[in-house]
């Protein structure tokens, strides 16, 4: 049997739960039926798995149904917010803030309206990841139309002050959207204490399937106005035309119940392993956490080592453990993290990084195992590095 490395890539995705594949095999076999034929009983039976999907994932977040629109996951999901508000408020104003440390998936829309003649502030961070509020507020301006500031960082898992940012923008009038696909069913979300406008989630970060997510778009105190970005058969109200496919929707929906449920229990169990892991990794001496010590997911650990070289570091764990360095979208980019780029790390320490994700089905032998074959490795690396110093020294002049 072959050899399989330690998943540790949670942030990256995680395994379809069971219990969500239970639920999603009727779906594809017998209530096939398309929620758009309402003539027949396998339409029907799609549109009530539908609609009490959606009122669980509205429950969710503390929103109503119908400010819920189906995408195929979160990076449809901001291009709908963010590029729907820019043309939607055009007349209003032209100006978007978002934050240095954001998922590409919110940064590419931001510079691709840049090229049409909006103007885009990205905000920096403070050492630990966090947004100043004090800067923020600055930033603001009578023709701000929208802040974008993601819930949890996808790389070092920190989580902004929503709440904080949300009154902000609301004082002044401005919609505040987040991408909370790395924070849903991790951290509570309520978009109504929060003061969210527009919160983009997926699902298979939360051990549902891939290619299914959703945005909340609010519909009262202030009702928020978007222009669709696909246009067709005029399903979700019209913002995103395309035939719904229940399977999906329904393991997205029996995902986030069951993370809820367990978000209390499963949060303590994760931090504990997550410091267990710290803990260790210390050790090793000149290992620097990147992200707020507290202030962030509980399953998220990441950390640059010095005095390693960062291709052999991941070429020396891969076939034991499963790691990023920086995000699964950029891990196979040469140049280094944006995001610990911008809490202030060189280059070569953003490259010496490891992205450690823990889930549901990590185990603390598994983080163990994981400890032991990074200490193994960084120390053999580094006593490489120190032979070959040595031997470089006694051949200088």
């Amino acid at each position: 049997m072959v050899h399989r490395p330690i998943y540790l890539d949670c942030h990256a995705t995680t395994p379809v739960d069971p219990r969500v594949v239970e639920v999603m095999l009727p779906y594809w076999t017998e209530s096939m039926g398309n929620p758009s034929s309402v003539g027949h009983l396998y339409g029907w039976e799609a549109t009530s798995a539908v609609s009490h999907a959606r009122d669980c994932l509205a429950q969710a977040i503390h929103a109503t149904p119908e400010e819920l629109i189906f995408t195929s996951g979160a990076t449809e999901a901001n291009n709908l917010a963010i590029k729907g508000v820019a043309e939607a408020y055009f007349s209003k104003g032209q100006h978007i803030i978002t934050v240095t440390t954001e998922h590409s998936a919110v940064l590419e829309p931001c510079r691709y309206l840049k090229t049409l003649g909006f103007e885009i502030t990205e905000l920096p961070v403070q050492t630990d990841g966090i947004v100043d509020l004090a800067v923020l507020e600055q930033a603001l301006r009578s023709d701000t139309v929208l802040v974008s500031v993601m819930a949890a960082n996808n790389e070092i898992g920190v989580l902004q002050p929503l709440a904080e940012i949300g009154a902000l923008c609301h004082e002044r009038g401005i919609l505040l959207h987040s991408d909370a696909a790395q924070a849903l069913g991790k951290i509570p979300l309520d978009v109504e204490t929060m003061q969210i406008d527009l919160l983009s989630m997926t699902a298979h970060k939360v051990y549902g399937p891939k290619g299914i997510g959703a945005l909340y778009v609010r519909r009262r105190n202030p009702r928020v106005q978007l222009a669709p970005q696909l246009h067709g058969g005029g399903q979700e109200k019209g913002l995103r035309s395309g035939t719904l496919y229940p399977p999906q929707i329904v393991g997205f929906a029996q995902a986030v119940d069951l993370a809820i449920a367990e978000l209390e229990d499963e949060s303590e169990r994760l931090t504990q392993l997550r410091d267990r892991l710290w803990h260790s990794l210390q050790s090793l001496g000149d290992v620097h956490l990147n992200g707020h010590l507290h202030q962030r997911l509980p399953g998220n650990l990441n950390i640059s080592i010095e005095g390693v070289d960062p291709q052999g570091l991941m070429l020396g764990i891969r076939g034991d453990i499963a790691v990023s360095s920086g995000s699964a979208c950029a891990s196979a980019a040469a140049q280094p993290s944006h995001v610990l780029k911008a809490i202030g790390r060189s280059d070569r320490l953003a490259q010496a990084s490891l992205r450690f994700g823990l889930g549901r089905f990590t185990t603390e032998s598994e983080v163990d195992t994981a400890t032991t074959v990074v200490l193994e490795t960084v120390r053999s690396l580094r006593e490489i590095c120190s032979q070959v110093q040595h031997k470089t020294s006694k051949l200088s002049p």
